[in-house]
């Protein structure tokens, strides 16, 4: 009795309002495994005000894009403007061909030559006009079903918001009783700004969508093209400062990697293809097993026989570069930030930034910096490609236990001890998963990486796509895909060995 009267105290607190009836609620959802059925009529009503005041952003943002969108389509079929556009151009086109009629007609009377062309036009400006009337009649007829459409809308997100409603209190009622910070109650405040956020937004959708000529200010938004040519102009001038004060060390950093690249190249050029071919099956057998080195055969006489061979042997020059630089800074990074979690907080906008900025933006800064061939193709590719495994390494060591590592530290475990023996090998599994994506972001980089000058199989599909070459294009890709998935069974099958 004691349990049931502490139950209902902690509804009462956490609810403030309707204690008795969520407390109810609550049980009744509790006693069931699976779904229990359940309506709450005033979140049904109130939509997103009531779950501002309740504390739930998911049903807020359900609520106020269905409302949104019956709004939309309530106010566009009561505006009964639809078709407005095309009934004033049929009217415009009627008004040109009765024009041109009665010129035809006095053309006819003079007895000049240009007659029959001009009634030709004022036919030709009549079916015009008659077509847009056919339109302007079609648009105005789906008014009502847009009335019946945004109806609906409405009925469903009333009845979806209604059904959620008490099952997301109860979850939020659980999670407030193991964390008491949680903001819990019906806040008033909160009801009265989403109130008004709510008849700003559908009054302003509405103004949008039902009137002819909404004000310029709603349709379209400030632009300042002074300010941006100001802004890009200060870009530019900082690039080139960069680019000259930097250019000793831009330049050795494009010299070292073209060292790296070219003694790839030629390792794996120079020597007769089927002893490189050999080579790579037999690495393949000892590092990952057989199923792999037949893969791996049967992958390098794909390339062999479709004329691929040269090209992906520079592709795996450039693709293995690029991968081995974002593993050697990737994974000491990693590991830092999983453990000091103040690194990590402070590189997680820069790592956002990298993995999310367009490649072909980053493009335009590394072109000015190094130029173009294969170096900046690198270091784009070392932009994109580093994120990953980044965040999968400092994930994996963050996921290793706290008890395994006391353990160890009791046995008088050395700093370099638990890291390689403790962290990594427990992590190892999240690294690998890193690796993996990494190699998959710097295969990604190898078709863009061919615009700005690095060869391989990224030009050829480059070509394909400048003369539309379908087949070539496929069989360049399938190529490129091939060099990634040899690389990485072959990296995958070591850890797994």
């Amino acid at each position: 009795m004691s349990e049931i009267s502490s139950e209902d105290g902690l509804v009462r607190e956490f609810t403030r309002q309707g204690a008795d009836h969520y407390a109810r609620v609550f049980a009744r959802i509790r006693s069931h495994a699976g779904f229990t059925w359940s309506f709450n009529w005033a979140a049904a009503l109130l939509g997103p005000i009531w779950a501002t005041a309740r504390n739930i952003p998911v049903l807020f943002w359900l609520a106020l894009f269905l409302e949104t969108l019956a709004v939309a389509q309530l106010a566009t079929g009561f505006a009964g403007n639809l078709g407005g556009e095309q009934r004033v151009r049929a009217e415009r086109l009627f008004k040109q061909a009765d024009e041109r009629r009665v010129e035809a007609e006095k053309a006819k009377t003079a007895g000049e030559s240009s007659a029959d062309s001009m009634l030709r036009s004022a036919d030709g400006l009549k079916t015009a006009a008659e077509n847009a009337a056919r339109q302007a009649e079609t648009a105005e007829a789906r008014g009502p079903m847009l009335i019946g459409a945004g109806l609906l809308t409405l009925l469903i997100g009333k009845l979806l918001v209604g059904v959620l409603a008490n099952p997301l209190l109860e979850r939020r009622f659980n999670r407030w009783r193991s964390n008491r910070t949680l903001r819990h109650g019906f806040h008033r405040a909160g009801a009265l700004l989403a109130a008004a956020f709510c008849f700003l937004a559908y009054g302003l959708v509405a103004w949008r969508v039902a009137a002819q000529a909404p004000p310029s200010w709603l349709t379209t938004a400030p632009v300042n093209r002074e300010w941006q040519g100001l802004v890009a102009a200060m870009l530019d001038r900082a690039l080139d400062e960069l680019s000259k004060s930097g250019d000793a060390v831009f330049s050795a950093i494009t010299g070292l990697i073209n060292i790296v690249l070219d003694a790839a190249a030629s390792a794996l050029t120079t020597m007769p293809w089927p002893v490189t071919m050999a080579m790579i099956v037999i690495l393949a057998w000892q590092l990952a097993g057989n199923r792999v080195a037949i893969f791996t055969a049967a992958a390098l006489a794909y390339l062999a026989v479709l004329g691929f061979w040269e090209k992906s042997l520079e592709t795996v020059a450039l693709l293995g570069t690029s991968a081995v630089l974002c593993l050697l800074i990737g994974i000491p990074l990693g590991i830092l930030c999983g453990r000091r979690p103040a690194v990590y907080t402070a590189l997680r906008p820069v790592l956002d930034f990298m993995q999310t900025m367009p490649a072909f933006v980053y493009l335009i800064p590394v072109i000015a910096l190094f130029g173009i061939g294969k170096p900046p193709g690198v270091i784009a590719t070392l932009v994109f490609g580093t994120p990953p495994v980044v965040r999968l390494t400092a994930l994996g060591v963050q996921g290793v236990p706290a008890s395994v590592r006391e353990a160890a530290e009791a046995y008088g475990a050395t700093r370099w001890f638990l890291l390689t023996r403790v962290d990594l090998p427990l992590a190892a599994p999240s690294i690998m998963a890193g690796v993996n994506q990494t190699i998959l972001m710097c295969l990604s980089m190898v078709v863009i990486a061919s615009l700005i000058g690095a060869k391989g199989l990224g030009e050829d599909v480059l070509n394909a796509l400048q003369y539309a070459a379908v087949g070539q294009g496929l069989l360049a890709g399938l190529a490129i895909l091939l060099c990634a998935m040899i690389i990485d069974r072959i990296v995958q099958g070591k850890v797994r060995s």
